[in-house]
C-alpha cells in the first residue's frame, strides 16, 4: 500500500467534509452496495489510489443526501483523482527525486496559481539553467545530491513549462532584494538570471515583486513559502515550505489561511510590479 500523497490527502479531506456527521457504515448502507466502509475509508485517508468513476459515484450519492456539490467542485475533485493516476514526465526521474519533490511537481502541474515568497533565492520556476546549477551545488548537503546535479537541473527547467503551456499557471513571485544581489564566481550568471526575471515578468501570467532590503521588519523573515492554489476552492490549496535538508506541506485550513494572510502583508510591503522591474534593471547593470 503506497503512502498518501498531498493530492490524495486533499481529495480525502474534502470527501470527509462532504460526509459530514454520517459514519462510513451509514454512507455504505445508503449507497445500496456501491461502496463498503473499508473502501470509503481508503478513499478518505488516501492510502490507495482512487478511481475517478468512484469519486463521481460518491459525489452523486452525497448530492442525493443533500450535500452541496457544485460543478466546479466536482471538476476539481475529479481532476485531483485523474492526475493521481497519470504518469507525468517527472516519473522518468524517479531515482532522482524525493517523494516530496514529486508531489510539488505534480501539484504545480495541476494548480491554477502559485504564490511564492523567497527570502534567499530566485524561485525555481524563474531560474536559468546556470543559476539552478549553482544554487543546487551551493545548497547540497549530501553526496547523493551532489551526484545528481545535472538531473536536478533538467527537472527544474522542465518544471517551468507550466508557465508557457496553452493554459498557463499564474505565478506571483515576491523576491527579497538580497536574492537579486547575490554574487557568483561564474561570469555573467546573475546578469543572465536578472534578465530572465525581466523577460518572464512581461508575460501576462507572471507578476514579480521585490521586497526591498530596507523594508521594515516583516512576516516573511520567518522563512520562504509557496501557496499552490486550485481556483475557487480554497480548501484544496496547500502550502509548500522547504528547509536545508527537508521540505513539508501545510494542509490544515487554518494554517493555509495564515500563510495567505502573510502573503497579503508581503505584497503590500513589496515594491509594485513596475517599480520592481525598474529595480531589477538597475541591479542588473552592475551584475
Amino acid at each position: 500500500m503506497s503512502a498518501p500523497t498531498v493530492r490524495r490527502r486533499r481529495l480525502g479531506a474534502k470527501l470527509r467534509d462532504l460526509r459530514g456527521s454520517l459514519t462510513l457504515d451509514e454512507v455504505a448502507e445508503r449507497s445500496g452496495g456501491t461502496f463498503i466502509s473499508s473502501k470509503l475509508s481508503r478513499m478518505e485517508t488516501g492510502k490507495s489510489a482512487t478511481k475517478a468513476k468512484d469519486v463521481e459515484a460518491l459525489l452523486d450519492l452525497y448530492v442525493e443526501l443533500g450535500r452541496e456539490v457544485s460543478d466546479e467542485l466536482r471538476a476539481a475533485l475529479v481532476t485531483l483523482t485523474k492526475e493521481g493516476g497519470r504518469r507525468g514526465w517527472w516519473h522518468s526521474y524517479r531515482g532522482v527525486l524525493t517523494p516530496v519533490y514529486e508531489d510539488l511537481i505534480s501539484l504545480e502541474a495541476e494548480a491554477e496559481s502559485v504564490s511564492s515568497w523567497q527570502l534567499g533565492v530566485i524561485p525555481g520556476l524563474l531560474q536559468t539553467g546556470e543559476y539552478a546549477r549553482e544554487i543546487i551545488r551551493a545548497t547540497a548537503m549530501s553526496e547523493a545530491v551532489e551526484a545528481r546535479v545535472d538531473a536536478l537541473v533538467e527537472v527544474r527547467l522542465a518544471r517551468q513549462a507550466v508557465l508557457t503551456r496553452e493554459d498557463p499557471l499564474a505565478l506571483w513571485a515576491i523576491i527579497a532584494e538580497q536574492s537579486l544581489r547575490s554574487t557568483s564566481e561564474a561570469d555573467g550568471l546573475m546578469h543572465e538570471q536578472l534578465g530572465r526575471l525581466l523577460t518572464m515578468g512581461r508575460r501576462p501570467n507572471v507578476n514579480i515583486q521585490v521586497l526591498p532590503a530596507d523594508a521594515s521588519l516583516h512576516v516573511g523573515q520567518l522563512g520562504s513559502f509557496t501557496i499552490l492554489g486550485f481556483g475557487p476552492h480554497a480548501d484544496l490549496d496547500v502550502v509548500h515550505t522547504e528547509g536545508l535538508t527537508s521540505a513539508l506541506y501545510v494542509e490544515e485550513g487554518d494554517k493555509v489561511a495564515a500563510h495567505r494572510d502573510a502573503w497579503q502583508r508581503l505584497t503590500s510591503a513589496a515594491l509594485s510590479v513596475e517599480a520592481s522591474a525598474e529595480l531589477i534593471t538597475e541591479i542588473r547593470k552592475n551584475a
